[in-house]
């Protein structure tokens, strides 16, 4: 698979972009985010088979549905890139952790996807349109939780 600079020689078919703010420490919302026991997200699971950093495979498991991706990028406790391989095209996940004050984050989603066979993957790539704010939504109020109960 291509590493993190891959995307420079490829054009860009689809990208989206979308951030919240989570009402904890930066640090907090990282960590509970790379922890992969805390992503929920029925009917998927997940499995990393290694910690948290680059090089490390991600599995994710739905119903009649296995999807690969490789952590490709980390500057700990700021942002991470997950890419996952498609039939001829990349789907990147780039995730940042902004710190707007001592308990406040911005946390920044963005989705590109590229490669030779990109352009056909666009219709369904669109449905992420929709999904990722509700579960990035989903996802700070779970980590707001968490803050409460340390």
């Amino acid at each position: 698979m291509p590493g993190k600079n891959s995307m420079k020689n490829e054009s860009v078919a689809w990208e989206f972009q979308h951030s919240v703010i989570c009402n904890t420490p930066r640090q907090h919302a990282w960590n509970y985010w790379t922890n992969i026991g805390n992503w929920n997200d029925p009917p998927a699971t997940f499995h990393l088979d290694g910690p948290f950093e680059v090089g490390s495979q991600l599995t994710t498991t739905l119903p009649g549905q296995t999807l690969r991706s490789a952590i490709r990028h980390v500057l700990a406790g700021h942002e991470a890139t997950i890419e996952m391989q498609l039939p001829d095209a990349i789907l990147s996940f780039h995730w940042q952790f902004e710190s707007l004050s001592d308990d406040q984050t911005r946390i920044t989603q963005r989705l590109v996807l590229s490669g030779e066979n990109a352009d056909a993957l666009i219709p369904q790539a669109r449905l992420l349109e929709k999904g990722v704010p509700e579960g990035m939504k989903k996802l700070v109020s779970a980590i707001e939780r968490s803050l409460n109960r340390d």
